[in-house]
């Protein structure tokens, strides 16, 4: 069967028409001619709720993790089929399902926590596509890791909020791929808090950490120069700041809208 969008039409006219008839959803769901490029097409509308819990129990549709991810992501779905088809699903339908705002709280959260299990087994192409894309909650984990593409990838995501990226570097954990991302960052690398939060990182490389110096303001130079654990190199150079003048006449860089 065509799944051009004259098919899509009139396939969805005909479940409208069938509303709960399960005999008539049942018989247009074993046609031998339905392909899954259409059945998917009419996910993506609001379909009968009883034809999105037949396609989730009718082999083969519910043998495809692509058809089930459809039925999850369909706001008609009830919330506990969709809670029972989230551990089916391939990982771009669960980070659908974490991003949707059109999806309950708790189904969300749940995507969300079933994609944080799967980080360990994925492959690094996939989690660099997942970090442009992720949730907060994921991107928490994904800041964590040790590979640069995906702290990179990480800091063009567009969920991306400026107090997490700042609570990731600050963590004792924090990875030399962020902290060398974050400060070379076109989008974050001129943001007040994430150089402050770079100079006060003790792992942050050196070179890294006193480029920032000259940015900060008065009472942070003096912070620096307290602060336990900073490198005594970062600090000796906040000090000297300080004393010539601090950001006299200096520009301090922007802060995060």
């Amino acid at each position: 069967m065509a799944s051009d969008e004259a098919a899509v039409d009139a396939f969805f006219a005909e479940l409208m028409q069938a509303g709960t008839s399960v005999p008539r959803l049942r018989e247009m769901l074993g046609r031998p001619e339905l392909d899954e490029v259409l059945v998917l097409s009419v996910l993506r509308r609001p379909v009968p709720v009883r034809f999105l819990e037949l396609v989730a129990a009718t082999p083969p549709w519910s043998e495809r993790p692509r058809l089930l991810g459809g039925v999850a992501l369909n706001p008609k779905t009830p919330r506990v089929l969709a809670l029972r088809l989230l551990p089916r699903l391939f990982w771009r339908a669960l980070a659908g399902v974490a991003a949707s705002p059109r999806l309950p709280k708790g189904l969300r959260g749940r995507a969300e926590a079933i994609l944080q299990e799967l980080l360990r087994d994925m492959r690094l192409g996939e989690k660099i596509t997942l970090a442009k894309i992720a949730t907060p909650p994921v991107l928490a984990r994904l800041l964590g890791e040790a590979e640069p593409r995906i702290a990179q990838a990480c800091l063009i995501n567009p969920r991306l909020r400026e107090e997490d990226l700042v609570t990731a570097v600050r963590q004792d954990t924090a990875t030399r791929a962020l902290l060398e991302a974050a400060a070379a960052s076109s989008r974050w690398g001129d943001r007040y808090a994430v150089r402050l939060a770079l100079v006060l990182q003790p792992r942050t490389p050196l070179g890294v950490a006193l480029a920032q110096i000259t940015s900060l303001l008065d009472r942070d130079l003096a912070r620096v120069a307290a602060a336990a654990g900073v490198r005594p190199l970062v600090q000796a150079a906040a000090q000297r700041l300080a004393e010539s003048g601090g950001s006299q006449g200096r520009n301090p860089v922007r802060s995060g809208t």
